[in-house]
């Protein structure tokens, strides 16, 4: 494309000021099908920059300016949809479905839930006297990764826009063409020059100067909580706002009352969706212990109904994973399930049979899992599910909240009141309660080690702002 080798800075597509580069490759075919530049300091410096000159006037811009600007930006961003999906399922491995009606349609409900949310949001309310007025943070480093590149990007770039703030993003440099479309789509837009600058870039590079540049003042990162930690260091001496959507290792309790084939079997589809690459994944399963067996005989048939395969195959139910690298780490983590002395009831180590080329990896299933044992405890990133036995209520919930990640959890009941009970005490940012419909209005991001802050809908929005109180404004 046109502009992958071009970073998008004040308002035009401008050459960058090294030399280095890098393949993109589609991880079905293992090979480059695109080449991007990488940033350096003095490329972030230019953007940052930009972003701190459009701030003195785009923080002054009314909600209803800044809301007309996001419909002209949903507008645009339809009119590219299919580019969009194209280009995740080319550089993200997503089956053909799944990157048109999820990874590019949640960019599409975020951008419609920021409308609905400027309707009734307050920016400015007075509490007695005194004056209460949310005002921009100012200019926002933005870094999203591969996972769902277009969810991360748009829900972080539309509150940030409808704040007032302006913006650099740095989008994964593993899957950024998405993220090129994207910035495209903006220009077409009217988003004016230097309030939204995209440098593509490694972590160590593009990142850390980002974090911790002393003209940014909000860093909003999702990843990986070993690059959480770094972002944050980074930015702790400038005492910049930082926000984090982390790892997760989330629980998904299933009580004895629960229709046991039903709920096995949408936990199994959930935990393999996005070929298991989804922070929030229900990756551990707990049964009760005399419904374990039963329990795994339902999970070897759910997972022996999907297809791994290439992604623009219509049967296909699970692409590959992102890269040798994932793939790769992902068969340390079964390595390790089966030295450990789980149960390995399907999959295991190396690709599906007849699948000798892309990054491929068989859905597994471990059961029998100890609490302790590594596949219970770290977040693997892929098709793998364990599923752990629990002696009661009580204890289900401790095994639930056992652990260093809290972004989401799981459970399923016949009894709606008993979800609700168990929902309120688990000690996570998302609870989802009998596998309801995604919803974009719902607060997302984590407890404990899966980060701090919120994002979507007013949460995102606030993420955003600052809060002023002018005392005697009403004297």
């Amino acid at each position: 494309m046109d502009n992958a080798l071009k970073f998008y800075i004040d308002g035009q597509w401008v050459e960058p000021s090294g030399a280095r580069r890098l393949a993109v490759i589609n991880p079905a075919t293992e090979q480059a099908f695109a080449e991007i530049a990488l940033g350096e300091q003095a490329d972030v410096d230019v953007a940052v920059a930009a972003a701190r000159r459009a701030f003195t006037e785009f923080a002054f811009t009314t909600p209803t300016e800044r809301k007309a600007l996001l419909e002209r930006i949903l507008e645009s961003f339809m009119a590219r949809y299919d580019d969009i999906a194209a280009a995740i399922m080319q550089e993200v491995g997503a089956p053909q479905a799944l990157a048109h009606d999820w990874q590019a349609g949640i960019g599409k409900r975020h951008l419609e839930q920021m409308l609905r949310t400027l309707d009734s949001f307050e920016f400015r309310k007075t509490r007695g006297t005194t004056l209460i007025n949310q005002e921009p943070v100012g200019v926002v480093a933005l870094i999203t990764p591969w996972n769902w590149p277009i969810n991360q990007i748009a829900c972080k770039v539309a509150p940030a826009l409808a704040a007032g703030c302006t913006l650099v993003l740095k989008p994964s440099e593993i899957a950024p063409i998405n993220a090129i479309i994207f910035a495209e789509v903006l220009h077409s837009a009217g988003v004016p020059a230097g309030v939204f600058n995209l440098i593509n870039g490694d972590g160590p590079d593009v990142g850390a100067a980002l974090a911790s540049h002393p003209d940014v003042d909000m860093v909003s990162f999702t990843g990986s909580t070993r690059a959480g930690v770094e972002v944050a260091r980074l930015a702790a001496p400038t005492v910049k706002r930082v926000h984090q959507e982390l790892g997760g290792k989330s629980a998904n309790i299933l009580l004895d009352d629960v229709d046991l084939h039903a709920a096995v079997t949408a936990g199994v589809n959930g935990c393999f969706g996005n070929s298991g690459q989804s922070c929030n994944a229900p990756t551990r399963m707990l049964v009760p212990a005399a419904l374990h067996d039963q329990a795994v005989a339902i999970a070897r048939q759910a997972a022996s109904t999907h297809r791994v395969g290439v992604p623009d195959d219509p049967s296909t139910t699970l692409g590959p994973v992102i890269s040798d690298r994932q793939y790769q780490a992902i068969q340390r983590m079964i390595a390790l399930g089966i030295d450990e002395g789980a149960q390995l009831v399907c999959g295991g180590l190396g690709r599906p049979a007849g699948l000798d080329t892309g990054y491929y990896v068989q859905p597994t299933i471990f059961a029998g899992v100890d609490a302790q044992m590594t596949i219970a405890r770290e977040e693997i990133f892929g098709p793998v599910l364990v599923i752990q036995p629990y002696t009661d209520e009580q204890d289900a919930v401790r095994m639930a909240n056992d652990s260093v990640f809290g972004l989401a959890a799981y459970v399923q009941s016949a009894s709606q009141e008993r979800a609700r009970s168990v929902a309120l005490q688990m000690r996570a940012g998302s609870v989802y309660i009998n596998y309801p419909s995604w919803d974009p209005a719902a607060p997302f991001g984590g407890y404990k080690q899966s980060g701090n802050g919120r994002e979507y809908a007013e949460w995102g929005l606030e993420a955003f702002l600052e809060v002023k109180g002018i005392v005697g404004w009403g004297a």
